[in-house]
Formats: structure tokens, sequence, C-alpha cells
């Protein structure tokens, strides 16, 4: 089952006439196998001539976020549908029962198979199983083995491009002795595949990567997203930055077990990724009530130091946040993220094009914020679903 192709110019509405002359960021949260969903986003604003000037990601969103940056544009789409094609080959087919109750006996199924034998280029299950290792050994420490991740990510990105500068690139890891987080930024150093893979690497399914004599895990063990990074990094450029996350904040009171697992991995995940947003937007906005404020100083108070240097400090550029989210189906659950069936890399992808093409509808997005705030954010609500062109309802999420 192939990869969805782009949507044609029939079926896509065009962004904004004059749209926010700003550096356009693509922001990229972990989530697994939910990643093909940032894919499928990607392709979208692609077509709508949204190409990124800056990749940021964390754990698949690293992974996504190296492929696109490690390649030149007229090859980047070719490689993502390679990487996703790979990953999903473990369940290539698809249920033959309808109705959500077969699809998620399914999924779980699929989930169990990756578990049990891991992800063509990906992982592989470790044999025998950690507890029968030395202690102390690399084996003993997780239950699978990444090395299948290196020889892909050598064989998809150009990593000699992303040190080129070309398209800035960041991804985030978490240093296990000292427990803080730390960013891979190829503005600031050269990245090599354990960067990325060390973003990637979820304990305990995943082993520590080692880097320059320290050890990294996953970086979406602090946050699993990189917008606090980005726009601590950027205060001069406008930036338009594209949010992708593959976890709901909002979503219905679980009713089972099953549910119940979903709905806190979901919470889990997905808490951060507002925090940081609120956070930023009031830390913004409030710069922007001191500049006012400042303003209305007489002359001689506006020369004093201490004002000057605040004033210097508070002077910031605009941001705009076009907030993708990715929403479960009803017959999905917790096993969600490790479920790298076909259909289910089909299905994500398509739901992320859709996302786009809902975004773009909305053509006041696009343009620089005219009002007292200087980060303003955007999101789908249920309203935009309700008018969905009939070969997009297909993908449609609960």
């Amino acid at each position: 089952m192939p990869v969805n192709e782009p949507m044609s110019d029939s079926t896509v509405a065009s962004p904004a006439a004059t749209p926010i002359a700003a550096k356009r960021v693509l922001v990229l949260q972990g989530g697994g196998a939910l990643g093909s969903y940032q894919a499928g986003a990607y392709q979208a604003l692609c077509h709508h001539g949204c190409e990124p000037d800056w990749v940021a990601g964390i754990s698949i969103g690293a992974i996504n976020s190296a492929i696109i940056a490690g390649n030149p544009r007229e090859r980047r789409m070719a490689r993502l549908k390679e990487f996703w094609e790979i990953t999903s080959a473990t369940t290539p087919w698809t249920p033959s029962l309808a109705g959500d109750k077969a699809r998620s006996i399914f999924n779980e199924a699929s989930a169990a198979l990756v578990a049990t034998f891991g992800v063509p280029g990906f992982f592989t299950p470790r044999f025998p199983a950690p507890l029968l290792w030395p202690s102390g050994s690399a084996q003993s420490v997780s239950y699978y083995d990444t090395a299948p991740l290196r020889t892909t990510l050598e064989r998809l990105v150009d990593f000699e491009l992303i040190n080129s500068k070309a398209t800035r690139l960041s991804v985030g890891a978490v240093n296990i002795r000292t427990g803080n987080f730390e960013y891979f930024d190829n503005m600031q150093r050269e990245i090599r595949p354990e960067h990325i893979m060390a973003s990637a690497a979820l304990p305990p399914g995943f082993p520590p990567i080692e880097i320059d004599g320290a050890y990294y895990w996953d970086g979406g063990i602090v946050s699993n997203t990189p917008l606090d990074y980005v726009l601590e990094q950027e205060a001069v450029d406008d930036l338009l930055v594209f949010q992708v996350d593959l976890f709901s904040a909002r979503g219905a009171l679980p009713t089972t077990i099953f549910e119940a697992a979903e709905r806190e991995k979901d919470i889990r995940y997905s808490s951060r990724t507002r925090m940081n947003t609120d956070k930023n937007k009031k830390i913004h906005n409030t710069n922007v009530a001191i500049r006012k404020l400042i303003a209305r100083l007489p002359a001689d108070l506006r020369s004093d130091p201490l004002v000057v240097t605040l004033d210097a400090a508070t002077k910031e550029n605009t941001v705009t946040v076009v907030h993708l989210i990715y929403t479960s189906k009803n017959y999905e659950s917790s096993s969600k993220d490790y479920n790298f069936s076909r259909i289910g890399m089909v299905e994500h992808w398509g739901a992320g094009e859709r996302d786009v093409f809902l975004s773009m509808r909305h053509k006041d997005w696009f343009e620089r914020p005219q009002s007292d705030e200087s980060m303003v954010t955007h999101a789908l609500t249920a309203d935009d679903y309700n008018d969905l062109p009939q070969h997009l309802t297909s993908n449609r999420s609960k």
C-alpha cells in the first residue's frame, strides 16, 4: 500500500495571499509510529510552499527532522516515504473485517508483533533478554538494539549536507548522568548519526547512546517538544512555527482500563507542550506591556541605565504558532505509538495532510499579528472538520 501522493491543486486551498515574511520553523514532537502524521503534514506544507528554514525535533520527530534537513528539497519526500514504508513492513496487510472492534484487535496484534520482532530498519529485540546479560553491559539496560537505525540514518540522511547548515537542525536529548536536557544544533556543532539516535533512545526499550564520553536518552523524558528551545534561540527574526504534536491534551473520560492507559499517555506527553506554549506566550506578551510602559515614561527616566537595559531585554520578534495535533481514532489505544502497521502509517500520514489542508483555509492565521500580542497561537477546532471534502473524511479522527 503506497503512501499518499500529494493532493492536487483542485483539492487544496492556497495559503494567505500575503504570508508572514518570517522564518519558517517546523517543530516535531516525539511519538513513535505516530510520526507518519508529521511526514504527511510536511508533505502538505511543501505543497503550499511552506518549506521550513529550520526543523527541530524530539525522538521520532528528530528522525523525521534529520531526513528533511539531510536531503535536498527535491529528494526529501522520497526519503521520508522510504523510511516509513520500511518501518511499516512488519504488518503490511490490512484487517479483513470492518468495524472499530475488529480494527482494535488488529492494532493490538500489530503492536504485539512489533514488541516481539522489532521494526525493520529501526530496532530488533535482544536475545537473550537484558536480565540475562552481565550487569553493566550495554545489552543489560534495554530490551532492543537500535543498530539498524544507525544503518538506516546513514543511508537516508546526508550528514555532510546537514553540517553545511543549509537548513538548521536541532534535536534534543537528556544527559543520563546529569539529568539535564541538551540540544544538538548544527549551527553550533557537527551532527552525526548518534545525535539523532540519542534523541530517540527511549528507555528501557532502547539503549543509551554515547556521544563524546557522555550517555544520552530520549529528549521526551524531559520535554516532548522543542518549541521552548526554538523561542529561546531566536528573538530577532519573526517566526512562523508549525508545531506538529502527536498526543492530544484533550480527550474523553476513559471507560475501560485500556482507554485509561491511552489517556494517561496522551496527557503525559502533551502537557509540557501546552505548558511551554502558554509560558512563552505569557513572556512575549508581558514584554509588550513593559515596552509600552517604558514609552510612557518621561524622557529623563527613559534614559536611566536600568530602563535602557530593561528596554533592550524586552525587544522581541513576533511569533505565530500554527498548532497541528494528531487526535486518536476510536480503535486506537496506548499501543498506538508502537503500532507500525502499514494501514496505520497511511492513515496517520493522511491525517497530517488533512490537518494542514484545513489550517490553510484560515488565511488570517498567516498574516503578521496585528494586535497587541507579539505571540499568537492557532489550532483547529471541531467546527473545522464539519465541512471536509469527501476524499478527506476517511482520515477524520475522533
